[in-house]
């Protein structure tokens, strides 16, 4: 008998569509110093993920395992690991790009990417939230400053990304307008959106003026359009960071600001997020919560760009 521990993962061997994704067996890392060994039991799905699976990305050519969401129970530390024991429910975002991995049942992360998991929410909502989370604090309270009565424009308001935003921007006391097609506007009226905008009816560009802020969630020409709708000074945190040509210039051109950013693995943001889930000012709106095995489904639904809030992988 082998004493050697084995665990499933989500892996891929070629990029391609969700079929490419299939379960193996590897066998189950140990913690390094600094790290912890975290049993997966959800882990969020994102845009990322589909477009690593198809298009690899900043990751290159399989195989890999994606996923960087997770929330989960501590099985082991590593030397000089302090903050967290065995049996210490976590959760938090692996690196990004290159700590992914979270799509399995164990993953190793980095101690400082961790945070304690909320006691009032449970792992699927935990799961689905960090990525998108830290995406919108970032980019709404670190680069832009958002602060109390400013108006900030959410693109796919109603999305991962976007659902989170709405909601981080309204506990920062800022007046919010969103964009989403129409079915989704009731959705985010529950959110506290101010003002709704269906993005297939009406051109936001038009429709929106005098915005201290615009977090553009689509990036490409979105980006470029959101710059007219901003007060002098404004800003556009674009956190697609790809097919804009000229955006910094445009923005220079127009007396605005420009960022494009990704987001990036952080304890005290992680904390601050949890701390925002335990005053009830923050939570996951899941979309559909599939088993590992289910991973496919779950990106093929993930692939139609249509989703509201998050998909989440609940591992048993």
């Amino acid at each position: 008998m082998s004493h050697v521990k084995t665990m499933r993962v989500i892996s891929q061997d070629v990029l391609g569509g969700p079929e490419v994704l299939k379960e193996i067996e590897v066998e189950r890392p140990a913690p390094g110093p600094n790290q912890v060994l975290v049993r997966v039991r959800a882990a969020g799905l994102n845009p990322t993920d589909w477009k690593h699976r198809a298009a690899g990305i900043f990751l290159g050519e399989p195989p890999f395992v994606l996923g960087w969401d997770v929330s989960g129970v501590v099985e082991a530390v590593g030397f000089g690991v302090a903050a967290f024991g065995p049996g210490d429910e976590v959760f938090g975002m692996l690196p990004y790009p290159y700590g992914h991995g979270s799509h399995a049942e164990y993953v190793i992360a980095p101690v400082r990417a961790l945070t304690r998991k909320p006691a009032g929410i449970d792992h699927a909502q935990a799961g689905a939230l960090p990525l998108v989370s830290l995406t919108a604090w970032q980019a709404l309270v670190e680069h832009a400053d958002l602060q109390p009565g400013q108006r900030v424009l959410v693109h796919a308001a109603a999305g991962g990304v976007g659902h989170v935003a709405v909601q981080i921007a309204k506990a920062r006391g800022a007046y919010v307008i969103g964009t989403a097609s129409a079915g989704k506007h009731e959705f985010l009226r529950g959110l506290g959106v101010d003002e709704v905008i269906d993005y297939r009816e009406t051109d936001f560009a038009e429709a929106v003026k005098d915005v201290d802020v615009v977090l553009d969630t689509m990036g490409g020409d979105h980006a470029l359009r959101s710059l007219r709708v901003l007060r002098p000074g404004g800003l556009v945190v674009s956190i697609l960071p790809v097919g804009a040509e000229g955006f910094r210039e445009e923005a220079e051109r127009l007396g605005v600001r420009a960022i494009t950013m990704l987001v990036d693995a952080d304890r005290a943001d992680m904390e601050a997020i949890a701390d925002l889930v335990e005053q009830g000012k923050l939570r996951a709106a899941i979309a559909g919560t599939f088993p590992l095995a289910g991973v496919a489904e779950a990106h093929a639904l993930g692939d139609t760009g249509r989703t509201t809030g998050k998909l989440v992988l609940v591992v048993d």
